[in-house]
């Protein structure tokens, strides 16, 4: 069962800008940065613009459903510029609220056929970046807290995202995203993508379906200092299935549930499935330097 309980609206700019140590003569990128529109979220407007401007352009819709621009720059050109604005608005959530004990969920998942099988099977196994197989036999403690016998789903959902907030540091320079979730378990460290990995991984390897989200999140700055225009980030958290509440979003990375302060971009089955920008560039060899900055507003 879901209860609304109330609504904001965000503005968002995220600009990836990248500078090539030569001249490209030709480039192709795939970019997946405009919100979807989601049971709680509304897109109100969306753009993106791309400087130089490309040769061709074309907007599809993934197998996830998620809004992907491609487009390709035929020219010489030393830097791209990449921006996407978006105004969404956001239903508020109470507590979800499904007693089905996480064990029956898994049974259900496993069981399912028809359009259920197909909104949940692919989120149930193993994908590039989260290989169940490998991360079952290192999951130890992690999850024996978490999986008790009998505890509905929505209270196992809350646990995981609480233990992993509390029992993981989060180092930017801990990892990159090439970095083994083994290694993320032995380290204890990462940043938002490892922790929705790993929480991903922990769902999946007890039968459970989950989703690897990306978005946004509000940051709020310390009282009396003000707001870092561009400061902001990309974010990641996960999104388990159930019977009743439907899919239930939590951020293991600040042990939210619900997820208010969340704008969706897209979901896959993990990172790889929805890279914010992506592509390659067509010159000689030389060094690229990349920089991001984004910016959530609330309206």
């Amino acid at each position: 069962m879901i209860e609304v309980i109330g609504s904001r609206t965000y503005r968002v700019r995220h600009r990836t800008s990248y500078e090539y140590g030569a001249t490209m003569s030709d480039g192709y990128s795939v970019a997946c940065l405009v919100p979807r529109d989601t049971f709680r979220q509304r897109v109100v407007s969306s753009d993106v613009e791309v400087d130089p401007v490309p040769s061709e352009v074309d907007v599809t819709t993934d197998l996830f459903g998620n809004r992907v621009h491609q487009f390709g720059l035929h020219e010489p050109h030393h830097e791209m510029v990449v921006e996407a604005t978006s105004q969404v608005s956001i239903d508020l959530l109470a507590d979800p609220v499904d007693d089905t004990p996480w064990e029956r969920v898994a049974e259900l998942g496993a069981s399912a056929t028809g359009a259920q099988a197909l909104e949940v099977g692919m989120f149930r196994s193993s994908s590039m970046l989260v290989d169940v197989d490998v991360l079952r036999r290192s999951l130890g403690s992690l999850t024996s807290r978490v999986f008790e016998p009998g505890r509905p789903i929505v209270d196992t959902a809350r646990a995981l995202g609480r233990e992993i907030h509390d029992t993981f540091e989060f180092d930017s320079s801990a990892t990159t995203v090439s970095t083994p979730l083994v290694d993320v378990l032995e380290a204890r460290r990462g940043v938002c993508q490892d922790f929705a990995h790993l929480a991903v991984g922990c769902l999946r390897s007890f039968g459970l379906a989950a989703r690897y989200v990306s978005g946004y999140i509000e940051t709020i700055p310390p009282p009396g200092e003000e707001r870092l225009v561009g400061a902001d980030a990309s974010h990641a958290w996960v999104s388990v299935w159930t019977p009743h509440a439907g899919w239930v979003d939590f951020d293991p990375t600040n042990a939210h549930l619900p997820a208010n302060d969340h704008v969706t971009v897209a979901w896959g089955r993990d990172y790889a499935d929805v890279i914010p920008v992506r592509g390659v560039m067509i010159g000689p060899i030389a060094n690229q330097d990349l920089d991001v900055a984004v910016d959530v507003e609330r309206i």
